[in-house]
């Protein structure tokens, strides 16, 4: 299925950087404890803008909820439909939210609840993506 190529700004720059190291770091704020996704220039809770640092965070979370696009107007994805996009809550902070295909997982069978997995893929030379993968029970 081919995937956004990921344009990294001045503040998103270090998210991404990570992400090519096959590691998930995320901002978090020094004043209140807050971490927080996507990149923003101040704390989404306190405000601070200087107490912003980058936290790396276990890559586990589970499935809060889920669509299937069936005909979404993005040509890339287009000769994907239908495939699922699924809201994952980041078990470390369930206040923190992606959104992320399923891959290996059917549009219209995505289990909602279970427990996910970040995982990286290659979507251009030296450019990987994150996305999150259902564990499987039996081996987790």
């Amino acid at each position: 299925m081919p995937k956004l190529i990921p344009v990294a700004d001045e503040l998103s720059q270090p998210f991404w950087d990570y992400v090519n190291q096959e590691r998930l770091v995320l901002q978090n704020c020094t004043a209140c404890g807050k971490l927080q996704y996507p990149p923003q220039a101040a704390c989404q809770v306190c405000g601070a803008a200087d107490k912003l640092e980058w936290k790396e965070v276990e890559g586990k979370g589970h499935i809060a909820t889920y669509i299937v696009i069936e005909d979404g107007r993005l040509n890339r994805r287009m000769p994907d439909q239908p495939y699922n996009l699924a809201m994952i809550t980041l078990d470390q902070d369930p206040t923190v939210n992606f959104y992320s295909n399923l891959p290996g997982t059917p549009p219209y069978d995505v289990p909602v609840g279970a427990a996910v997995e970040v995982t990286f893929e290659e979507v251009a030379p030296g450019q990987l993506i994150h996305e999150w993968r259902v564990i499987d029970p039996q081996k987790g």
